[in-house]
């Protein structure tokens, strides 16, 4: 049901290329500074780097790229089939050896058959092999609606028992939809916390204000917020233009940036005689609008004897954001893992800063 519900939404305006909002692509302004936030070229992440997040009872060590678990079991976006179950099991094989261990699942994906998938992966290793976050999605029924404070932590242990873990790394809220106030849903974060049952929370699309009230709410509770994630590829660059990706550098907040390849546009798979299914809805600008960006990316993936698919994660890691991206099979992954153990140049992201965009906000879901 949730999985359906997510996909209606996102057809009916909840992402900002659908339903009431324009699929035409806004370039970014020519003036504004997108080397401001781009990492110093001496850091060079690896598959086995790892960042610090914040936590409540000590900070928790995390890949620089995550792993988008949505397809996983989701027939109503990406068309599930349980034949590619053996090829994800693959993926995740010669990801987890290269160090990438972080994978970013939801209670939506799949009508949580993404989760129980997950927890076949996480099948024989060690607690500390690999790192999981899930997300709390404010489906509307009675717990959500009438039990504001307390969803979080009953929604949370459906997933443990989908997951068959005691406990997940990081607790999402996955959008700011929730009937409750944002003070409400910390008071259920916190309990998420203190009972054991995540280490760290967050929040996904979220705006500057509402993620920085958040902060403020959970540190009545002595927890801090950890991450926000929200969509950030080069075909949508709004959280850095408009001031998220400051704020949570200011505030010590881990920028997490969802659809990095823009639902595998920006991977070379998809053309002007190829369009992507219709249910991909992020950043779902017709190809042709896009040529120009595919067209640098591709020169740049040639120059560096790379994939496309490396070059605009690079392009994320670059900024200081934390792609995450989908894969599905052995070959996605090792095109994606591509990503890491090289830097572009500042030169070579002022070229990609040239032909991209800026993208769109909605009330509905994607305020940040």
């Amino acid at each position: 049901m949730a999985q359906h519900i997510l996909q209606t939404g996102l057809a009916s305006g909840m992402s900002a290329t659908h339903g009431i909002h324009s699929n035409k692509p806004t370039p970014v302004d020519p003036g504004f500074d997108g080397m401001k936030h781009v990492l110093p070229q001496s850091m060079v992440p690896t598959g086995e780097s790892r960042l610090r997040m914040r936590a409540a009872k000590g900070d928790i060590e995390v890949p620089y790229m995550a792993w988008g678990a949505w397809s996983w079991g989701d027939e109503g976006t990406w068309h599930w089939d349980p034949k590619e179950l053996p090829g994800v099991k693959k993926a995740w094989e010669v990801a987890r050896k290269a160090g990438l261990t972080w994978i970013d699942t939801a209670q939506a994906y799949g009508t949580g058959e993404s989760e129980r998938i997950c927890a076949d992966l996480f099948d024989g290793l060690s607690r500390d092999q690999f790192v999981v976050q899930t997300k709390w999605f404010m489906i509307p029924n009675m717990t959500n609606t009438f039990s504001p404070s307390s969803a979080p932590a009953k929604m949370l242990k459906e997933s443990l028992e989908r997951l068959r873990l005691d406990y997940v790394d990081i607790y999402l809220v996955h959008g700011h939809i929730h009937p409750g106030s944002i003070s409400q849903v910390a008071k259920g974060l916190a309990e998420c916390v203190e009972s054991g049952m995540t280490k760290a929370v967050g929040v996904a699309n979220y705006s500057m204000e509402d993620m920085i009230e958040m902060d403020e709410a959970l540190a009545k509770h002595n927890i801090p917020l950890a991450t926000n994630q929200c969509e950030f590829s080069i075909l949508r660059r709004h959280p850095e233009i408009h001031g998220i990706l400051q704020a949570c550098k200011d505030r010590g907040i881990i920028f997490q940036g969802y659809s990095s390849l823009a639902q595998g546009r920006l991977t070379g798979k998809w053309t002007a005689g190829k369009e992507p299914p219709s249910t991909y809805r992020f950043s779902s600008y017709e190809m042709k609008d896009i040529e120009p960006t595919l067209s640098v990316l591709d020169e740049i993936a040639r120059d560096r004897q790379t994939s496309m698919s490396a070059v605009a994660l690079n392009y994320n890691i670059s900024k200081g954001v934390v792609p995450v991206a989908g894969i599905r099979n052995e070959a996605q992954a090792l095109q994606n893992m591509k990503a890491v153990g090289w830097r572009l140049t500042n030169e070579e992201i002022q070229r990609i800063d040239k032909v991209s965009m800026e993208g769109k906000l909605t009330k509905l879901w994607q305020q940040g």
